[in-house]
């Protein structure tokens, strides 16, 4: 059966054509759901879109709402409240709608406004750092997901992760600040290093210095995870901060 045909197909349609949700969106195209629209504001966004996504409309955000039954927020997180307030004080939200947003400090809470319409509320982030290339697809697989859901819809979070060949693991409402501190230090850190030692031996005349530094910062970085990695358990299954991986049978920020 080709992935358009299986049931379950959604119309998803996107806020933000940002880096993260112009991948995210065609990776869900790629598991069979049929996008309905995408908004882009900016020039860059817009270019992004044609060349991820070439043959899907952009359109404004209250038509997408509209038309779609996921509607992704991938827009920054100190924009997500206002955005969700505002489509709820339209009207726009529906009973049983999906709205997932992507960012990693917000679990559902900032959804609530959706909620009080009946829409379905659902937190995916990935724990990626993103091109807005069709190089991070391929990177898609393997990636952890964040999920934060009620707990009945839970499952249908953890699905769209592992449609979009993710890895998803959960994260509590009250944890996610924490998640988010711990992603942020991870990315700040690593790129503030490497610029910082790339710049020493730039200096110093090293021509391709970040070619130089390449395979040690990986395999530093990759013998540093090691020992934080508890990997699989006995049963096969995996394990982060002692949440098992209960995902079903079937991957702004």
């Amino acid at each position: 059966m080709r992935p358009d045909q299986r049931a379950g197909r959604l119309g998803v349609g996107t806020i933000g054509a940002g880096r993260v949700g112009a991948v995210l969106a065609s990776a869900l195209a790629g598991a069979g759901h049929a996008l309905t629209g995408i908004s882009a504001v900016s020039d860059a966004s817009r270019e992004r879109a044609a060349a991820m996504l070439p043959d899907l409309p952009v359109l404004g955000v209250p038509e997408i709402v509209e038309r779609s039954e996921l509607v992704l927020l991938a827009v920054p997180g100190d924009e997500l409240s206002g955005l969700v307030e505002g489509l709820a004080s339209a009207g726009a939200w529906r009973p049983g709608q999906l709205v997932v947003h992507t960012s990693a400090r917000h679990g559902i809470a900032v959804l609530e406004p959706a909620m009080r319409a009946g829409a379905i509320p659902l937190a995916i982030h990935p724990a990626m750092s993103f091109t807005g290339t069709s190089v991070d697809l391929g990177r898609l697989a393997g990636t952890w997901f964040a999920v934060t859901a009620p707990a009945p819809v839970l499952p249908i979070g953890q699905a769209l992760v592992v449609e979009m060949g993710g890895e998803p693991f959960v994260v509590a409402e009250e944890d996610r600040p924490a998640y988010a501190e711990a992603v942020d230090t991870a990315v700040s850190f690593s790129s503030a290093i490497v610029d910082q030692a790339t710049g020493i031996l730039e200096r110093i005349g090293m021509p391709r210095a970040g070619a130089v530094l390449a395979p040690l910062v990986r395999s530093a970085v990759e013998n540093a995870l090691a020992r934080h990695d508890p990997g699989p358990t006995v049963d096969g299954t995996a394990t982060i901060d002692g949440a098992d991986d209960d995902r079903p049978s079937g991957g702004a920020s």
